[in-house]
């Protein structure tokens, strides 16, 4: 195992290849992450709102949903989907984009995950090359794909991503991988605190709430990893991306949908996380 780092880390060609194998790999199951979340939060909500309001009838009874459990299958023919059915990117190809057994098309979206995942990966280790700041920028990237598609299609931010990721941030750089203890710390509050101040007083002044309590989470899980001071560069280029990409969903959906700002936060922390430092120095002519 000793002599396979040392290789990966002396030959950028084998480490490149590993990796985007590698996250190729993460990016299929970042679709299922994506897709199923949301239906086991819903299978959650239903049973504790049974247990809540009539503890006295059984619990209601389906399948317990998990990421590992049922295997993946068709859902129109609900045909199992094999193995050699499942290689990213490749089988979509060779399957031209539908079933194998009854030709329902296949969203391009799965394969253009996994492809996304795998760029976004090759990226991080060009900029950070083969040290432990790149192996835990993969881990953050895979996250802020999963958080970023899951927010798009259902407007939630779940817990059970965004606190482990922050608790991640706060855990690593207590060694200083990314910054000072003390920064990563103040990082985490003030990301919490600041879309906390913004959304109270759009509530006191609306009436109506802006954002969900899962932007906070986010920001502060951002935070943890970067300090504060990278805190206004994500603010200001999440709200330049939304506005972006908001405009271009308008004009392809041609209707009113809610809009969720989860997604270019994680875009933009990413983009900060790996340029954010000469981004500032630009931006302050340094």
């Amino acid at each position: 195992m000793h002599d396979l780092l040392l290789y990966l880390t002396q030959t950028p060609t084998a480490l490149y290849l590993v990796v985007g194998i590698f996250s190729l790999c993460i990016g299929s199951f970042l679709n299922v992450v994506i897709y199923r979340t949301p239906k086991m939060m819903e299978q959650e909500w239903r049973i504790d709102c049974q247990l809540f309001l009539h503890p006295e009838h059984p619990i209601i009874d389906e399948a317990k949903l998990s990421l590992s459990k049922p295997n993946s299958t068709c859902p129109k023919c609900h045909n199992p989907i094999r193995w050699y059915q499942n290689i990213p990117v490749i089988s979509w190809l060779v399957l031209r984009g539908k079933c194998g057994n009854c030709q329902n098309p296949i969203s391009i979206r799965y394969p253009f995950i996994e492809a996304l995942t795998a760029v976004c990966s090759l990226i991080v280790v060009a900029v950070f090359g083969p040290t432990l700041q790149m192996l835990f920028g993969l881990i953050l990237t895979y996250v802020l794909i999963a958080l970023t598609f899951i927010d798009f299609d259902s407007q939630l931010l779940p817990d059970r991503y965004t606190l482990p990721l922050a608790a991640l941030g706060l855990g690593i750089n207590s060694y200083a991988i990314y910054t000072t203890p003390t920064m990563s710390i103040w990082g985490y509050i003030i990301g919490f605190l600041c879309l906390w101040v913004v959304y109270y007083l759009f509530k006191i002044i609306t009436g109506k709430e802006g954002m969900g309590y899962g932007d906070f989470k986010l920001l502060a899980a951002l935070g943890a990893w970067m300090g504060p001071l990278m805190l206004p560069l994500i603010v200001l280029l999440s709200s330049l991306v939304g506005a972006i990409i908001g405009i271009i969903l308008l004009k392809v959906r041609k209707e009113n949908q809610p809009f969720a700002f989860g997604p270019y936060i994680a875009i933009a922390g990413w983009i900060a996380f790996l340029w954010g430092e000469q981004i500032m120095k630009v931006y302050l002519g340094q």
